[in-house]
């Protein structure tokens, strides 16, 4: 080609091979269920982790030229993953892109983005990834539904211009579709995985499931799809299931209708944390290997608060059954990722995610390593990435945050961060800290959604 140009900056781009760095002295918790081990060496070559190892035999052979950068009293783990994000819905470019920024410099380097306007997701991730803008890697799904989820006004913000459910992003599937080709057009979006979302029957969710594996794709469902039962998800197939409240409905006493018309859910039956039905439920999940993205405090967060008495003893009733549930699911041996659905106001220094690993701690019975663990390597696995992220270890991405006090202690001290590395690219905590706040943003008209990138999924 002539006249070639470079195209837009890119200010945040990963780190070029050949550049060497190490990081020494540091105590690390590398994600594999390893002890930490103190006085730890992290070589780093461009994107990739080079070798991990002890100081000293580390430092018998570094690499010429490589840069050296003395940790010693800090605290490593690996780049967190938010299993469960929504940063288009609707589109909004400057608020999702704080919300990115936000996120990479809280030790986050990686997210799930659980379905949106995929237009402006995909360039999203192509920004984040090449480094025009500062942010998490964004694996991102194309969602799958029934005809009648489709008045949802969330699906008109998500496909501005065209028709809701005709689109490759957010299909609307029945008896006739041809899925061969409707997941090729999920799949042309570069979506990684097709979310199955609400009003369809177990035959067609494991006709989908089957056939986006097929085509090299994971299937990310909600927990229930009305009518078909979480049983019949994971039977299916589906890689994860979202959302802990909606196990209850697994051996529902109404039959499951619609995602419209879902029946009540008895809280009290589920108090004692020994449903038979949810075991037999986690037993199953536990065979297929099936991950649950719990999305456990979102109940208690302000984005679900309401309004007055009513909504918020509502709040507290789903807080208390995705406690005990979560808890059931953890003592089952399910694998658990930190997804959150929410996130809190763009005046907050930090993202929800550290909320949702705090409540785990404080009210599902995980210790912080457990929690960690699910924060990094089960939410890699949760997006289909834990061959290159969720560890440090050799051969991966070079994903890591640097802490000042060790979450092992508190996960609340992931709060004392002080560097975040992704893809070898530092990220100073106090370049955040110190970059002026986003600008105020106009209120919204009354009745009227409150404004940002982020629309708490529908899910009780």
């Amino acid at each position: 080609m002539t006249n070639e140009v470079s195209g837009a900056p890119v200010p945040y781009a990963p780190a070029v091979a050949g550049a060497v760095a190490v990081y020494r002295g540091a105590t690390l918790f590398d994600g594999t269920g390893r002890p930490a081990r103190p006085g730890t060496s992290i070589v780093v070559d461009g994107q990739t982790v080079l070798a991990v190892g002890d100081d000293a035999v580390i430092a018998r052979d570094l690499p010429a030229g490589a840069e050296v950068f003395d940790l010693a009293g800090r605290f490593v783990v690996p780049g967190l993953v938010d299993a469960h994000q929504h940063i288009a819905t609707p589109p909004d470019r400057p608020a999702a892109e704080a919300v990115l920024r936000r996120l990479v410099y809280s030790g986050v380097t990686a997210i799930r983005d659980m379905a949106d306007d995929l237009r402006q997701v995909g360039d999203l991730a192509r920004a984040a990834l090449v480094g025009e803008i500062p942010g998490p890697d964004i694996r991102y799904a194309a969602l799958m539904a029934g005809p009648g989820f489709f008045d949802d006004p969330r699906t008109h913000q998500v496909s501005q211009g065209e028709t809701p459910g005709a689109v490759p992003w957010m299909q609307a599937i029945t008896e006739h579709t041809d899925l061969r080709l409707a997941v090729a057009l999920a799949r042309g979006t570069h979506a990684c995985a097709v979310k199955v979302y609400a009003d369809l029957d177990a035959a067609t969710v494991a006709a989908i499931t089957a056939e986006a594996h097929r085509q090299g794709m994971r299937v990310w469902a909600h927990a229930t799809v009305f009518p078909a039962t979480p049983a019949q998800i994971v039977e299916a197939g589906a890689d994860t299931v979202s959302h802990v409240t909606l196990l209850a409905f697994e051996g529902a006493d109404e039959p499951l209708t619609s995602y419209r018309d879902k029946p009540p859910v008895d809280h009290e039956r589920f108090a004692a944390g020994e449903d038979p039905a949810v075991a037999g439920l986690l037993s199953r999940m536990r065979r297929h290997g099936t991950v649950l993205d719990a999305t456990a405090a979102m109940w208690s967060s302000e984005a679900l608060a309401g309004e007055g008495p009513q909504d918020a003893a509502r709040a507290a009733a789903n807080a208390e059954l995705a406690a005990v549930l979560t808890a059931q699911a953890h003592r089952a041996g399910v694998e658990i990722a930190t997804g959150t659905d929410y996130e809190t106001g763009p005046e907050e220094p930090f993202p929800a995610l550290f909320e949702e690993l705090s409540f785990l701690v404080r009210r599902c019975g995980m210790s912080p390593a457990q929690v960690l663990r699910s924060a990094t390597l089960i939410g890699a696995r949760s997006a289909g990435c834990e061959d290159t992220m969720g560890s440090v270890e050799a051969g991966k991405l070079a994903n890591f945050a640097v802490l000042a006090e060790d979450p092992l202690r508190d996960v609340g001290n992931l709060r004392s961060i002080l560097l975040t590395v992704k893809r070898g690219r530092r990220f100073e905590r106090r370049d955040h800290d110190g970059a002026a706040p986003p600008a105020a943003r106009p209120a919204p008209p009354a009745g009227d959604a409150a404004p940002g990138p982020h629309r708490t999924e529908e899910s009780r």
